[in-house]
């Protein structure tokens, strides 16, 4: 209705009844009602409830109050509140810790920043000074070097006498014999520091190449590939080498055919000077087609010579080269004891008058010249012989014609009767063998006569030569008295007598010379080759090259574990083991003789150092070792000599002493994939005075963990992988080993560090032994006529097991280059027996027992695996360990001994204020 009215007053007020004024009236008062209507209702109806809500809240009755304010336990009490009001009690606390968390944090960020702004100040300083220091290391560097300038002489080459190259108007000698060293030799080429290279001419690239034995060149040919002053630079070569012989007889080249050979040599120069010429023997027929032959200045080594071709000090009388492919079987030789064996001495030759050959010729041209020949004592030799045979006071073995054909020989030479194999019968059965030289003076040595003597040597018969005119092989470097008899003819009617009066000691001593010098110089292809270059050598006093040294290979490895303390191992009492402070890896000195030992000590080293009975002497050829024991010479160089402060006390304790004052030692250890256990032995080896560092040897194919953490024992620990899993490999010389003094010790050995100190100081008093703890004999088996491996508890003892031992390096080059192959090949065999080896070894070298320390007999390692050593088949196997090593060396070496080492003042009573020089329990 409102809005019809409203509606009708906008038309002009004209609506419904006529009325249009009496409507917009109307309208107008109802819009006006509205409005104030909803004015009253919007305005005092808030006032009005908000009155009545405040006069409720007033009421006394705290209960009825409905829509004021509660607090908040009264809140609280319904039950999902109260657990929000937990959750924000405990985030309140949890805010309030993190903030103090927080702030902490900000406080140590700010001394952390603090701290670093410190440590980059110290570094600028380190750095500062570590300039500094280098060039203060720079300066004295070049002042050390300008000192050593002026100090040092200088080095040139030696004076030039002869062509460099090819000069046809340089006059050659006017006699072969007039060469020397000093006339027909070119030192300029060769000088002391040039390390000996040596050229070697393939002998299929010339046409007498194809004449020579297949065996002999294939022998030389394999032995210049593996030695190691070949060179194939012939610009830089010192001695030049051509092989003419041994040659097969129906292709042989004529005598001016090879000798225009030889003169087109690339590198003759005219004369052939520095030229080495070699005719090797394998049997027993002499091939001497050199001596139709002019050879200028080159040198000639061969087994024949006649006088007016040898050149003393020049050429060379080498050995026959009778193992030409392969390697002595040891189970053949036969032992050198007992001393008298069945006969006294045998002889079986036959002189054939009537052979003829080329040498015949050149002879009767001789005979002219000097006159008649001189007189033949071979008839009065047969009948003293003889005469020695019939009057049976001794077994004796002589025969003057051969059973069968004999083997060809020269004229006035008496040819070899019978195959070889019934001559080394022969000779096992004989402690002396008879080598008559031959009739005519004039051949100094023959093949045949060199062919007895290796004979001889080989089985252990010792040589009797017959006529002082004789040059045996390497003579002037050898003394061949040591291990031979060489007799004037004339007193033929006196051998007997003067073989009958040697002493059994002394025909031990030379049957053990003999045997060094057959296995050193004469056995193999190797042997002979190395053996002609070191007469060369010597003669030119050039130093031998230096030994090689294993290369180890590491596996990499982390460490940084820090290593825990064994009580056991450190329980020491008030026992001060070494310095407060570890001292940082100290390198033994280097060898420093190896100029001055070839001039100076030729024949000691060639024949017996230090003994004569030695298998394995320090000779010229060997390589020179790096690291010398004191005991084979003079020392590593000069050593300031002090000992320690004497007495007893803390001040013996706190310092090494000794002769060597400052020392230190490498311990080498053998593990297989035990990595618990080696952990272990590693972490009890943390603080041991005196250490230079670990070699572990990894003889496993399969590579420690990945994530194995290392522990750090204060000294580096080098893990060295191995080509294969063999016991052999603890004795190889490493080169990462710096140190004389080896400590070898199993990874499950127990060992306290003063037992350890204990054994170093007394190996520094004995250097050239074993010294250890573990000590075990051998014994001899009557009912089965054998030795035996022993390790029960006795009164005496042969052995110190290598597993807790120290040894010096020498002997750890010695056993892995040296020292037989068989032997070596059995322990690889057995997986046994090394520790055997090494003792037998030095026992022989020495003729010593080793030195046991401390009571200890075994050690037991509490939960470690099972050892190879628990095995039932161990002690039958080194049972024949023993008994193989025996045969290698031709008699046991082991010796006795029935004591131990203990200090000084072991088990003596001192002054409380006094202390012991060594702790021993």
């Amino acid at each position: 209705e409102l809005m019809t009215g409203y509606t009708m007053l906008r038309n002009g007020g004209v609506g419904n009844g006529g009325q249009p004024w009496v409507l917009r009236w109307s309208s107008r008062i109802r819009l006006t009602w509205l409005s104030f209507t909803l004015f009253v209702i919007l305005v005092f109806f808030p006032l009005i409830a908000h009155y009545y809500l405040t006069t409720i809240d007033d009421a006394d009755d705290a209960g009825k109050r409905i829509f004021g304010p509660r607090t908040g336990n009264e809140l609280c009490e319904v039950k999902h509140v109260q657990d929000l009001c937990r959750i924000r009690e405990s985030v309140s606390e949890e805010l309030l810790q993190l903030e103090a968390k927080r702030q902490e944090l900000n406080s140590e960020i700010a001394k952390l920043n603090l701290k670093i702004e410190a440590c980059k100040k110290s570094i600028e300083n380190a750095k500062q000074d570590l300039l500094q220091l280098k060039n203060v290391i720079s300066q004295t560097e070049h002042s050390y070097k300008e000192l050593m300038a002026q100090n040092q002489p200088k080095l040139s080459l030696p004076i030039r006498l002869l062509p460099d190259k090819d000069d046809a108007t340089f006059p050659l000698p006017k006699s072969n014999r007039n060469c020397r060293l000093h006339n027909c030799f070119d030192y300029s080429r060769c000088p002391l520091t040039s390390g000996f290279p040596v050229y070697v001419y393939n002998s299929d690239d010339y046409p007498f190449g194809s004449s020579l034995d297949p065996l002999i060149k294939q022998a030389f040919e394999a032995t210049v590939r593996t030695n190691v002053y070949v060179t194939e630079n012939a610009n830089i070569a010192c001695v030049y080498i051509i092989l003419v012989g041994e040659m097969q007889e129906p292709v042989m080249p004529k005598p001016t055919e090879l000798e225009q050979q030889l003169h087109s040599l690339p590198y003759w120069r005219t004369d052939g000077h520095n030229h080495l010429i070699i005719n090797l023997s394998r049997k027993s027929e002499t091939q001497n087609f050199i001596y139709n032959i002019s050879t200028g200045r080159a040198m000639i080594a061969q087994s024949t010579f006649y006088d007016a071709q040898y050149r003393p000090g020049f050429d060379i009388v080498v050995s026959p080269l009778v193992h030409a492919m392969s390697e002595p079987n040891f189970l053949e030789i036969p032992p050198q004891v007992p001393v008298k064996r069945k006969y006294l001495f045998s002889f079986q030759g036959e002189k054939i008058e009537s052979l003829r050959s080329s040498l015949q010729e050149v002879r009767s041209f001789e005979e002219e010249i000097e006159g008649n020949a001189p007189a033949d004592y071979d008839d009065r030799i047969i009948t003293t012989l003889k005469a020695v045979q019939d009057s049976k006071l001794d077994f004796v073995l002589v025969e003057f014609t051969c059973k069968n054909q004999p083997k060809a020989s020269l004229p006035t030479e008496w040819a070899l009767c019978g195959e070889r194999e019934d001559r080394l019968e022969l000779l096992k059965l004989s402690t002396f063998a008879l080598i008559i030289t031959p009739g005519d003076t004039h051949l100094v040595i023959s093949a045949g006569c060199t062919m007895r003597l290796f004979e001889a040597l080989e089985v252990g018969a010792i040589p009797v030569v017959l006529g002082e005119q004789v040059q045996l092989p390497y003579n002037d470097v050898i003394r061949w008295n040591e291990a031979a008899l060489i007799i004037p003819k004339p007193r033929i009617t006196e051998v007997h007598f003067l073989l009958r009066s040697i002493s059994d000691n002394d025909l031990l001593a030379m049957r053990r010379q003999g045997r060094f010098l057959w296995e050193t110089y004469f056995s193999t292809s190797d042997n002979v080759f190395s053996t002609v270059l070191a007469v060369i050598r010597t003669r030119i006093q050039i130093p031998a090259a230096p030994i090689r040294e294993e290369p180890a290979v590491e596996i990499p490895h982390r460490s940084g574990k820090a290593a825990g303390t064994d009580p056991n191992m450190a329980d020491n009492g008030d026992l001060d083991l070494g310095p407060v402070e570890t001292e940082p890896p100290y390198a033994s000195p280097k060898y420093l003789r190896n100029f001055t030992l070839t001039a100076m000590d030729i024949y000691r080293n060639w024949n017996s150092a230090p003994g004569p009975f030695h298998l394995f002497p320090y000779t010229p050829f060997d390589p020179v070792l790096p690291s010398e024991a004191k005991f084979l010479g003079s020392g590593t160089g000069f050593r300031p000599i002090g000992g320690g402060a004497g007495g007893s006390g803390k001040e013996f304790q706190a310092a090494l002493g000794g002769n060597v004052p400052r020392e230190q030692f490498t311990v080498v250890m053998l593990t297989y994939e035990r990595e618990e256990v080696l952990m272990n032995s590693l972490e009890r080896l943390n603080g041991l005075p005196y250490l230079n560092k670990v070699v572990v040897v990894w003889n496993s194919p399969k590579l420690p963990s990945e994530d194995l953490l290392w522990p750090d024992i204060g000294v580096p620990i080098m893990v060295v992988r191995t080509e294969k899993n063999s016991l052999n490999n603890r004795f190889l010389p490493w080169d990462e080993i710096e140190t004389e003094a080896i400590l070898s010790i199993d990874d499950d050995a127990h060992l306290r560090h003063d037992e350890i100190m204990f054994g170093f100081r007394v190996w520094r008093e004995a250097r050239d032994r074993i010294v250890g703890f573990p000590g075990r004999y051998h014994a001899w088996d009557i009912p089965h006529q054998s030795w035996l491996y022993n390790s029960n508890y006795s009164c005496e003892l042969s052995m110190v097991l290598t597993g807790a031992a120290f040894f010096h390096k020498y002997y750890a080059y010695l056993y892995s280059y040296v020292m037989p192959q068989a032997i070596r090949d059995m322990v690889d065999e057995y997986i046994n027996c090394e520790d055997i080896a090494m003792n037998f070894l030095v026992s022989h070298l020495t003729r010593k027992p080793p030195i046991k320390v401390t009571s200890r007999w075994t050690f037991r390692c509490p939960g470690c695996p099972q050892a190879l050593s628990h095995d039932d088949s161990h002690f039958h196997e080194r049972h024949k360990c023993i008994n193989f090593f025996v045969k290698v060396y031709g008699y046991m070496p082991l010796l006795y001994t029935q004591f131990r080492v203990d200090s000084v003042l072991f088990k003596t009573r001192l002054p409380h204020d006094k202390t012991k020089c060594f702790k021993f329990i």
